[in-house]
């Protein structure tokens, strides 16, 4: 592997888009990693055999309502199986054919399925995407020219981290997402890492119009059709047409589980979209085990699967001299196990009620996968960590729900500039609040109108798609006004700003300009300003 890690670190570095050339597994099998852990014997069938415990046990601890389970070594699925309810209050129990909104997982999938275009010759990794995305522009011409499929795919495009999520949480879709892009700043272009959905779909909708099909179908026709994954799908429609399917459970405030929330993930179904069982999953995990090659039976060219799951760029730094970099590829995480083994995976994660996780162990021919119905608090990825340390140590390593509990802490921490603020004592008086009404615009998130709400007397925003996101404003302090913001990205506890501004001047002059809609009128919601572009103008 430290071929390829210098490879990846090389195009990240000089911006080669050319894949390293690929040595087929079996060339390498006379050089296993030098400080790899030997297997105790029967250390396997001593791990699944353990595994319903583990699984039942981290359920409890954590709260999860509901997991599945699917474990495959040497092409053969040894193990799959479901535990607790697919939703609270009801008696339908989660069993191994049991459909997840798998989140993120989605990524390595449709990574696959591209890998499937570049194996038909349909695209490269290295493809340019502007010519197959007719009027798609970011917001340097260079980059715009340049930008592949491969860099979209693994997150170096320099597109802000989530860019686009904000739209999707306010009901617009693809189409406007994409096309909205160019109005993001952009980092420096093949050294930058920053995980972003709609990047990623950026790249996947430049593929499907390669092929001439959406790309729901596609990845129906590449992939989960000839792996017969006849209980996955790309769309949100299909998901819901299953009897048995697990419904999604957020966290609510006092730590608890609920069935609050619904999740609708076409828009960036690429990326985040694909619904899934654990025994569909388990085909899928052993077709990449096996170099795109499933029952014997080759469904994609090794060499179009490998630059996937090879390091194609670093996603952080080790924090000290003896800790492993963590690597992206082409939708795939690549790390390497304590035991020296190199590991590809990804989790997923839904705020509003999902947490998946897989792994894989290439020299083991090994790989597992837990999907769970409750919010992302790292039930799925103990589950898979806890399996992998039985097999290769005899025991568990460390408390993994309590670590990646930890690691994923940040996932609720509520957002905002005002989230945890009190009201000054003392605040300003605000204006009169047909003052701040009107119709305001910008460029990247549309119109937004301020209104006088007649039921309640106060001030409120609607704004996104068809102007169905509606804010209440609550005076904070003179012409900033406070509040909750709403969707997938707004924990419990979020609270955000809202501030007018009238161009200076006198309280009256900037009356009289908010009374007649004159220039020099702004809004700032804060919560939309990341990336400097939540600003309005009326």
């Amino acid at each position: 592997m430290t071929l390829a890690i210098a490879l990846g670190t090389l195009t990240a570095l000089t911006g080669c888009t050319t894949a390293p050339p690929y040595a087929p597994r079996a060339a390498l099998g006379e050089m296993p990693p030098q400080d790899a852990v030997e297997l105790a014997d029967g250390a396997f069938d001593a791990a699944l055999e353990q595994l319903p415990e583990e699984v039942e046990r981290i359920l409890e601890e954590s709260g999860v309502p509901g997991a599945a389970v699917a474990v495959v070594q040497g092409g053969e699925l040894h193990f799959a199986q479901g535990f607790g309810v697919r939703k609270l209050g009801e008696d339908a129990a989660v069993d191994e054919e049991t459909v997840f909104q798998i989140a993120s997982m989605s990524k390595p999938i449709g990574a696959t399925v591209v890998a499937s275009q570049v194996s038909a010759g349909v695209v490269d990794w290295s493809t340019p995407v502007a010519p197959l995305l007719p009027g798609f522009a970011l917001a340097d011409p260079w980059v715009t020219e340049h930008l592949t499929v491969a860099d979209l795919y693994a997150h170096r495009s320099g597109l802000p981290m989530a860019a686009g999520d904000e739209l999707e949480d306010l009901g617009y879709d693809r189409e406007y997402i994409l096309d909205h892009l160019r109005s993001q700043p952009l980092q420096p272009f093949r050294i930058s890492y920053n995980y972003a959905n709609f990047g990623m779909t950026t790249g996947a909708q430049a593929v499907a119009n390669a092929a001439g099909v959406d790309w729901a179908t596609l990845s129906e026709r590449e992939l989960y059709g000839p792996l017969h994954m006849d209980s996955t799908s790309s769309r949100y429609e299909d998901f819901l047409a299953r009897d048995n399917r697990a419904t999604l459970h957020a966290k609510t405030g006092d730590g608890e589980f609920a069935p609050l929330y619904e999740r609708t993930p076409d828009a960036q179904s690429p990326a985040g979209g694909v619904s899934s069982n654990v025994v569909d999953l388990a085909k899928w995990m052993s077709l990449v085990l096996d170099d795109g090659s499933f029952a014997g039976e080759e469904l994609i060219a090794p060499s179009a699967l490998a630059p996937a799951i090879a390091p194609e760029i670093a996603t952080g730094l080790p924090p000290v001299p003896d800790a492993r970099a963590g690597f992206y590829g082409y939708g795939f995480n690549v790390g390497t196990q304590p035991s020296g083994r190199v590991t590809l995976g990804h989790s997923g994660a839904f705020i509003l009620g999902a947490g998946t996780n897989f792994q894989l162990v290439p020299a083991l021919d090994l790989g597992v996968v837990a999907l769970t119905n409750g919010a992302p608090v790292g039930a799925a990825e103990a589950i898979v960590s806890e399996f992998l340390d039985r097999v290769q140590y005899g025991e568990a390593t460390r408390d993994w729900l309590e670590a990646y509990g930890a690691a994923l802490g940040h996932y609720f921490e509520p957002a905002g500039d005002l989230a945890g603020e009190r009201r000054p004592a003392d605040p300003a008086p605000s204006r009169p609040l047909t003052d701040y009404a009107g119709t305001w615009q910008n460029p990247y998130y549309g119109e937004a109108v301020v209104a006088v709400d007649q039921a309640s007397g106060g001030l409120v925003v609607r704004l996104g798609n068809g102007g169905t996101t509606v804010l209440e404003l609550e005076p904070w302090d003179g012409d900033v006004f406070a509040f909750e913001p709403d969707g997938e990205n707004a924990p419990a506890g979020s609270r955000s700003s809202a501030a007018f501004g009238f161009g200076g001047g006198s309280a009256d002059a900037s009356e009289a300009d908010a009374s007649d809609g004159s220039a020099g009128a702004t809004m700032t919601l804060n919560f939309y300003d990341t990336s400097g572009l939540g600003t309005w103008t009326r």
